[in-house]
């Protein structure tokens, strides 16, 4: 059997990112940060279309950690990195948990498209929502890390080694539930449910589960972007802002918790590049790129790499 070095991959990672941080630009840094936040979400997407499932809301709870987080620091005086990313992912962990249990009895578009309407509901009652700015939102306070307010210049990388740091985390965790049998139904639920329930799993338990774990990844992924660019308004609960998510979950692929961050770095990458050239054709780009994928390598990017762990 070949060994698996997905911890080892992510330690090295994290440690790149550490060391190398200071060496990047201010703006480098933001779309790193970000590129981050919109891996926490694809890594949640990730299971469930490991299951067969697609969510067109994920920006429901992606938004909901962001204002939770604003929230901290507008009425609570909060701003620390650590507690906005947790209680973000809390607010939307909770909040799954009781959706969940109408969710989990869906499937195929019905699941979509229910999920695209919760999501489009929140952003609807945000809109009408005065108190917390309406379609222009609010501007949330400075990042502190445990108390302490770094110097400006060293603000981006704080955040951005925070970032790792909750990314890694996360990204063991996630590995290491997807090594559990609960974990493992993944496939069996995409290919025959049926068999799954004879086998004696609840296969709408198991759907329940990964609904609620991808919701706290999406929570945790919009406090770290509310952070990082210090505003928050109800376009991060846009159908727009979920076609991103899948789209980075498709570009990279199901076959590793590291693939959702290299997607969402390509995505970056192709997004600001593309933008910078032509802003008002990018979309254009990222269509033909998408194009280009499903035709080319159909299960994503990180295929690449198992192509060549089989043929090395």
């Amino acid at each position: 059997m070949r060994r698996d070095r997905t911890l080892a991959l992510l330690c090295a990672a994290f440690i790149v990112l550490a060391a190398g941080g200071p060496w990047l630009p201010q703006w480098a840094m933001f779309i790193v940060t970000i590129a981050i936040a919109q891996g926490l979400v694809a890594l949640g997407l990730m299971l469930l279309l490991r299951a067969g499932l697609v969510s067109f809301g994920q920006a429901l709870f992606y938004c909901l950690g962001a204002y939770a987080a604003g929230a901290l620091g507008r009425f609570g005086g909060v701003s620390d990195i650590f507690v906005e990313m947790l209680v973000g992912g809390a607010v939307a962990a909770i909040t799954a948990f009781i959706i969940g249990f109408l969710l989990a009895r869906y499937r195929g578009i019905f699941f979509g498209l229910l999920s695209l309407a919760l999501s489009m509901i929140l952003y609807g009652l945000l809109v009408k929502n005065e108190a917390l700015g309406s379609t222009d939102g609010f501007n949330i306070l400075a990042s502190t890390l445990f108390g302490v307010r770094p110097r400006p210049e060293w603000v981006r990388y704080a955040v951005l080694v925070s970032a790792g740091a909750v990314a890694l985390i996360a990204a063991v965790l996630v590995h290491r539930y997807l090594n559990t049998p609960l974990g493992r139904l993944a496939p069996a639920i995409k290919d025959n449910e049926i068999r799954v329930e004879y086998m004696g799993a609840s296969a709408r338990r198991a759907v329940h589960v990964k609904y609620v774990i991808a919701a706290a990844l999406a929570g945790v992924g919009g406090a770290l972007a509310a952070t990082a660019v210090g505003h928050i308004d109800p376009e991060m609960a846009y159908w727009t802002t979920s076609g991103e998510f899948i789209f980075i979950t498709i570009l990279a692929g199901t076959g590793s918790v590291v693939a959702p961050f290299v997607g969402a770095l390509i995505y970056g990458a192709i997004h600001t590049t593309a933008y910078d050239l032509s802003p008002n054709t990018w979309q254009m780009s990222l269509g033909a790129a998408l194009l280009a994928l499903m035709v080319f390598l159909p299960e994503g990017l990180w295929s690449l790499f198992t192509r060549h762990a089989r043929n090395p």
